[in-house]
């Protein structure tokens, strides 16, 4: 049996393993998406291939396996650029299906490939019938096992070409893991003994299968504090001895703590300038360790005591094992047992509302939400001058619970992000938490939660501005008219796509949530929250440092 290189391509990537695809559908690409869906993948239609993107970023993030993107040529890949960009920089296991224009006179035709290696994509082509299959279990191998974004362009003119049929699944490369190098994990053990406030900090390369548990393990051997980076929060949701994220969203408390470290173990984490807050979050004087399963990754954001090139699993397994007698409890008193408990929540920490009879505190708001909402969630932020606020102040049950696409700090992939993690997790409430700017460079993927019946609360901070220019430029007295807007009735925007909706001004009028939360649920919930923006949120000083 002869079937064209285009149907050939969507079963085999079937057949290795991408079951789920997010997309545009157009000319250049509607054979090959229909060859996926006919080989039993979901196909998830996008109303935006730049929702797309992001949807597809997202759900390969949360459900711990790869994902695909199917785009038009030409036009169709350039209006997913930033989510794929977002992806590339997360190195999430994607796979974008670009239908490519053979000839240089169409109005299609752009070099893709420059366009994918622009932005830290990996560009693949299928050049020939002969090598289309082999081209697909690369692309899948160096996505799954090299954590990369990678665009995989398919010439129009090589897609009607025959060949035979693939027949059940492709072998898919599998390159040799990183060896440990036993100097390097008695180096780190030995660092363990000899410190007495150790903190380990996990990042994205922590959040695989058993390394929580291996982590935990670890630390309670040596007395270590537990933190993540952004990326990761939720991986040590209700261990007492966790501080949450460590960095720019990092509590009053968390911040004292880990300032106060000797020893900062970085696992599977950069320990970037987000993570370490441009560096003044750690001692001066103290040990810096990073482990990697990606050896050139070490030491790139900072200068290291130690790197060690290793899986987080196994590595943390082999320290264990090479540790012998700790002499000292380390971080883990019961005076800090006890602090953590009482105030690393942001939560916990005082404050005096803002805003007045027209305007909502977000942190009021955010808090109620947390206490409405249950606790089994996925919470998507959006970028802004109010992300700090869902970020922090709203529980994730586990690592699997907070979808966090900041890696290029764009506004406007929230929602998307929520519809990509409530697909992954479909037993979960998906939270996106949305300022009014980005909430509308999103706006049309409303209708596809409407469509897809997700039983979504997307709920949006509107200060009716660009809130991070207002308070970066504001006070240095620059004219702000360019990022304030008329304030938006964004709840009469959602009923009109299906949405229930409602608009809070003050907490009490957030009592149609708990009706939705007990009800139902048939139809989406819209939060139009009209938030105080007379301050900036904590984080932002430490954000606009780096850019």
């Amino acid at each position: 049996m002869r079937t064209t290189v285009a149907e050939a391509v969507g079963a085999a990537l079937v057949g290795c393993g991408v079951d789920t695809v997010f997309g545009v559908v157009g000319s250049g690409n509607f054979a090959v998406t229909n060859a996926m869906v006919a080989a039993g993948a979901r196909f998830v239609a996008a109303r935006h291939e730049g929702g797309a993107a992001t949807m597809a970023d997202a759900y390969a993030r949360m459900s711990g396996g790869p994902a695909a993107l199917t785009v038009h040529q030409g036009c169709g890949l350039t209006n997913a650029m930033t989510g794929i960009t977002e992806a590339a920089k997360s190195r999430t296991p994607l796979v974008v299906l670009a239908a490519e224009a053979s000839s240089p006179t169409s109005n299609f035709a752009v070099d893709q490939s420059a366009l994918a290696a622009a932005v830290g994509a990996v560009p693949m082509r299928v050049t020939s019938a002969g090598d289309a299959l082999d081209q697909v279990a690369a692309a899948v191998g160096t996505a799954v096992h090299g954590r990369r974004t990678v665009v995989l362009n398919l010439p129009l003119a090589v897609q009607v070409d025959d060949l035979p049929a693939p027949a059940g699944a492709l072998p898919v490369p599998v390159p040799e893991p990183p060896a440990l190098h036993p100097e390097q994990v008695e180096r780190l053990a030995a660092a363990l003994r000899q410190a007495r406030r150790p903190v380990f900090v996990a990042g994205r390369g922590a959040r695989g299968p058993g390394c929580r548990e291996a982590l935990t393990a670890l630390a309670e051997r040596c007395g270590a504090l537990l933190a993540t980076s952004a990326v990761a929060r939720g991986l040590f949701a209700g261990d007492p001895w966790s501080l949450d994220v460590s960095g720019g969203f990092a509590s009053p408390l968390a911040a004292e703590l880990i300032s106060g470290a000797d020893l900062v173990v970085g696992w599977g984490c950069a320990l970037n300038t987000w993570t370490t807050r441009h560096g003044r979050l750690l001692a001066a004087d103290a040990v810096v360790v990073q482990v990697d399963d990606d050896p050139a990754a070490l030491g790139v954001h900072r200068d290291l005591t130690l790197g060690v090139a290793g899986d987080v699993r196994t590595t943390a397994a082999a320290v264990a094992g090479a540790l012998g007698e700790v002499p000292a409890p380390g971080y883990r008193t019961p005076e800090v047992r006890a602090d953590i408990a009482r105030r690393v929540r942001w939560r916990d920490v005082p404050f005096a509302a803002a805003g007045g009879p027209d305007r909502i505190d977000p942190r009021t708001l955010t808090i109620a939400l947390d206490d409405l909402l249950p606790a089994e969630r996925v919470v998507a932020v959006d970028s802004g001058n109010f992300m700090g606020y869902p970020s922090m102040f709203l529980g994730v049950p586990d690592e699997f619970g907070f979808c966090f696409t900041q890696a290029f700090q764009s506004v406007g992939l929230g929602l998307a992000s929520a519809i990509g993690a409530a697909l992954a997790r479909p037993g979960r409430l998906p939270v996106a938490a949305l300022g009014d700017g980005g909430a509308l460079m999103g706006a049309a993927e409303l209708e596809t939660v409407v469509r897809l019946g997700l039983p979504m609360v997307v709920v949006v901070y509107n200060d009716a501005a660009y809130g991070a220019e207002v308070h970066h430029f504001g006070p240095e007295g620059a004219p702000l008219d360019t990022v304030r807007f008329p304030d938006t009735d964004l709840a009469a925007l959602a009923r009109g796509i299906g949405f229930e909706a409602l608009t809070v001004r003050r907490p009490e009028d957030l009592a149609p949530v708990a009706d939705w939360v007990a009800g139902p649920r048939t139809a989406p919930l819209l939060v139009d929250a009209k938030v105080a923006g007379d301050q900036p949120s904590w984080w932002l000083e430490d954000a606009f440092r780096g850019h």
